[in-house]
């Protein structure tokens, strides 16, 4: 009796592939929502076999919350850096208005992905902690220039507005803005 010998294909090395399939999640969010991020979809988006998804993630609910979860610690910095020059009430309102009118630092593409995060977390509750952490990290940086609960009206202020900014046709006057600003802080002294 002879026995032949079993081929097996190489094991491909690929210790960045989790990391890849969760930005290939933002992306494939990004351009066909949460309703379209399918495993197949983010499968081709990362190059990976479909099987690859199941063995890093628990499913696509873990896949999305990590990918969620990414892209607001993404998004974090460029919000924080915006009040690095802060050092008064005046500054505090340009800053504000500035984060405003340059999308809080982020594309329409990072807005889509945000949207589409606070949409998904209202039916999947496991998401919403990843809204919290992120809203409590926006409200901190808030809170080294006014009281929490300013904070928190600056920081709805803040979303609201951009989300108006990027989804009307409408342009709006940073003039305008700062005057809203304004007139919350002043409402909160």
């Amino acid at each position: 009796m002879t026995t032949v010998p079993v081929t097996r294909s190489p094991r491909r090395h690929d210790p960045e592939r989790k990391s890849r399939i969760v930005d290939a999640t933002i992306e494939v969010v990004a351009d066909h929502g949460v309703a379209g991020a399918t495993s197949r979809r983010i499968a081709a988006a990362a190059d990976v076999p479909l099987g690859s998804l199941t063995y890093h993630f628990a499913g696509l609910d873990d896949l999305l919350g990590q990918a969620f979860q990414r892209h607001a610690e993404r998004m974090s910095p460029a919000y924080e850096a915006q009040f690095a020059g802060v050092h008064d009430r005046a500054s505090f309102i340009d800053a504000v208005t500035g984060l405003i009118h340059n999308d809080a630092g982020s594309g329409a593409r990072d807005w889509a992905v945000a949207y589409e995060l606070y949409l998904a977390a209202l039916r999947n509750p496991a998401l919403r902690t990843v809204t919290e952490a992120w809203m409590r990290r926006s409200r901190g940086v808030l809170e080294r220039f006014v009281d929490p609960v300013t904070a928190r009206g600056v920081d709805a202020l803040i979303e609201g507005m951009v989300m108006h900014l990027t989804l009307s046709t409408a342009t709006f006057d940073p003039a305008d803005t700062r005057a809203i600003v304004t007139r919350l802080l002043e409402a909160a002294s």
